[in-house]
């Protein structure tokens, strides 16, 4: 097991390089100059190469990659004297739009977007799950056709139709939850709770529609297997051939798309997000794009590529215990 821990992380390192080279490449070979949207529209050339310089965007691309990556562990100080600025680590770069560093920004955004991705992820697991197995244990049935059609129509609705239909009918029509405002967790646990559920609910519909048609398929095919007759022929308790072996065997698919999709959340729902105004990671990404700041874009994609690999590392980790037959 240490070896194969061992293996992964060197693996998970090697990723997370390749998209840092990858995407750090892209972003500042394009056309767009960093420097450029740091000094403003009416910036001189002098002025412009003395920030390019301070920025250290005048040395080579390789020894900027070098720099950056080596700031990730240790952090960085570029330009000299009165232009010095110095990037704690984990440094992830400075964002001259919001004259903060990009690691700051991340963290002050993190507890929201963390919020979100938790509790919606919650719901449309509970959901889905329920939905899919209900439906594979009713199969052929009008339970089965009526749970799938269900299904398909809440994965066809984009989340912005949903929000917007939740927000109509949740708050302006019944007044029964109050518009969406980020409240600490902390600070106070019901109003935090209140506040993310429509945001919540808007995530859920959509996610909680296709692990319903996954969880079915999965279901039923786990079902089918010899084992499955073995335990009723044994004549164990329904609930507990359907809960302990072919609940368990069947939710190895559902592991890994779950892994990618709260991975990905995790690093902000940009759509979600800005629908109603929560300041988390996917907003500030929107904004970053927007105004084309770099160095948050960089990071938050490397945020994200982070959360999706330890995820998937994670789910790896979970087979042997949810599905014993991977253990040989």
């Amino acid at each position: 097991m240490i070896l194969y821990l061992g293996r992964r992380l060197l693996g998970v390192l090697g990723v997370l390089l390749a998209i840092a080279a990858v995407t750090f490449t892209i972003f500042y070979v394009l056309p767009s100059d960093p420097a450029a949207a740091a000094c403003g529209k009416s910036c001189s050339t002098e002025r412009l190469e003395a920030i390019r310089a301070n920025m250290g965007l005048d040395a080579p691309l390789w020894r900027q990659f070098a720099d950056f990556v080596t700031g990730i562990f240790t952090g960085r100080t570029t330009g000299t004297g009165q232009y010095a600025l110095t990037c704690d680590f984990p440094c992830l770069g400075y964002s001259y739009e919001n004259s903060q560093s990009v690691w700051d920004l991340l963290v002050d955004r993190l507890p929201v977007s963390a919020s979100l991705a938790l509790g919606a992820a919650a719901i449309w697991l509970v959901l889905g799950l329920t939905a899919g197995v209900t439906a594979a244990l009713h199969k052929d049935t009008l339970i089965d056709r009526a749970l799938m059609v269900g299904a398909v129509a809440a994965a066809s609705l984009p989340v912005y139709f949903t929000s917007v239909l939740l927000i109509f009918g949740l708050i302006r029509v019944s007044g029964l939850l109050p518009y969406p405002q980020y409240v600490a967790f902390g600070d106070d646990p019901l109003s935090w709770a209140t506040n993310l559920l429509l945001p919540w609910l808007a995530l859920a519909v959509l996610y909680a529609a296709m692990y319903a048609r996954q969880s079915r398929s999965s279901m039923i095919e786990s079902m089918a297997e010899p084992y499955i007759r073995t335990a009723r022929a044994k004549g164990l308790p329904r609930r507990t051939v359907v809960v302990k072996h072919g609940l368990r065997a069947g939710m190895t698919p559902i592991l890994t798309i779950f892994g990618m999709d709260l991975g990905g959340l995790l690093a902000g729902a940009v759509i979600t997000e800005s629908i109603f105004g929560l300041p988390g990671i996917g907003r500030l990404f929107y904004g970053a794009l927007s105004s084309g700041d770099q160095p948050v874009i960089l990071g938050v994609t490397l945020l994200a590529a982070t959360f999706i690999v330890v995820a998937n590392l994670a789910v790896d980790l979970l087979y042997a215990v949810v599905d014993p037959r991977v253990r040989y």
